[in-house]
């Protein structure tokens, strides 16, 4: 890959909407030979984080920014965990870092992270945007474009655009998608991938990244980004400080709609695998359109090690399983939580929803049941051989260190 123009570490940013492939994307690509040196900031929305669970590693350094969406903290967090990441690697606590890969929420805009990488003093003279990569979804790409600005804004920012799902997508439904990227984003080649497979050398190596190359729109948003920043800095400091709280971020100016909102559900004990896929498949088909996603870790009754859950709307994708329970962190006492993130949902169908998982039927029972409905979105839950993914890992807080494994030899005297 061509090094960068600057003597800057290259940091890419990895945005796209909810369920579109990200995390896939990235643990197929981390496992690359030529990924070595990579350090990975991966953020969630929602209360409870999942998908760093799903992410194999070649090396050391992954963060877990786990306070929220990022483009609303990121002065704070973002900021932090660049300047811990310098300093370890200065200190060599870490090995030298080469390349930063920042995994977004789903629902990030990645303005104010792309402006933060090019405008912040202490993160413009040790680091440079090198990229901005956005996966879209073929199956929910268009719609969701249609319903959400920060989709929008993700496609428009790009340097390339990765598409996923392609083999799932009518060759008029591809069609249609394309047009509307090209419309959105004429200058930004487009790449199907398959499986999450791509070569590193197509996404990295571009330099420094160039707004001026984009649709007028993206100078517009960081001279929105830059006003903002502006008026939070010279508002007064508030007199409460939490966890959460971020020092640059005004309460009075939200970056998502009310309509969009999360929440957990607990699964105290372990579940029956085909009661939880009938339950589960039932509020897919009832509230569909309205789960942006739905993802999480089971306990499934007589398994040892955790399944993960993921859907997107009305599809349910197959599950896999992780090695063993997190060591620590929320899934610690090995009990399931589901994250829902939804939109315009009312409180009482998040009620109806946390009922129905409540009172899961057995295995037996939802076995029969599913004959009397063959278009379950998890139908395939019932005869999918549940695959192994991951290799274990050990959580700190704010940090995910995976040990480095070295092969050992021994010699016969």
């Amino acid at each position: 890959m061509t090094p960068p123009p600057v003597d800057r570490i290259p940091v890419s940013l990895l945005t796209g909407f909810l369920g579109a492939g990200k995390t896939t994307l990235l643990n197929a690509l981390m496992q690359n030979p030529a990924m070595a040196g990579t350090a990975l900031l991966i953020n969630e929305f929602g209360e409870v984080g999942v998908d760093h669970h799903m992410v194999d590693r070649i090396d050391d350094s992954t963060v877990l920014l786990d306070s929220g969406c990022l483009c609303c903290s990121v002065q704070g967090d973002l900021v932090n965990a660049l300047k811990t990441l310098h300093q370890r690697s200065s200190r060599r606590e870490i090995p030298p870092v080469s390349r930063v890969v920042i995994e977004t929420t789903g629902l990030a805009d990645p303005v104010p992270v792309v402006y933060t990488l090019m405008e912040e003093r202490f993160i413009a003279a040790r680091y440079v945007c090198d990229s901005v990569l956005t996966v879209v979804d073929a199956t929910h790409g268009d719609a969701q474009l249609d319903s959400h600005a920060e989709a929008v804004r993700q496609v428009t920012l790009a340097d390339r655009l990765l598409i996923t799902k392609a083999d799932l997508a009518g060759s008029s439904q591809l069609a249609r998608l394309n047009a509307r990227l090209a419309e959105l984003n004429p200058g930004a080649p487009r790449i199907e991938v398959r499986h999450g497979q791509v070569e590193p050398a197509r996404l990295f190596g571009g330099g420094v990244y160039a707004p001026g190359d984009k649709l007028p729109d993206v100078a517009a948003w960081l001279g929105e980004e830059r006003a903002r920043d502006a008026e939070a800095r010279l508002a007064p400091p508030t007199l409460s400080w939490t966890r959460r709280s971020s020092p640059h971020a005004p309460a009075h100016a939200p970056r998502h709609d009310g309509s969009v909102s999360s929440f957990v559900v607990r699964l105290e004990a372990p579940v029956p695998w085909f009661g939880l896929a009938l339950a589960l498949g039932r509020i897919l088909q009832q509230y569909g359109p309205r789960l942006l996603r739905v993802k999480g870790l089971v306990n499934v009754a007589g398994e040892s090690r955790p399944r993960v859950v993921q859907c997107v709307q009305s599809v349910a994708y197959p599950p896999v399983s992780l090695p063993a329970w997190p060591a620590e962190g929320a899934f610690e006492d090995r009990r399931g939580r589901l994250v829902f993130i939804t939109r315009d949902l009312p409180p009482d169908a998040a009620e109806a929803i946390r009922a129905a998982l409540a009172q899961l039927p057995g295995d037996a029972a939802a076995i029969r049941a599913t004959a009397a409905n063959p278009l379950l979105p998890t139908r395939c839950w019932f005869s999918e051989r549940v695959a192994l993914t991951a290799p274990d890992s050990l959580q700190l807080e704010g940090w995910v260190v995976q040990p480095r494994r070295f092969a050992r030899k021994t010699a016969n005297v």
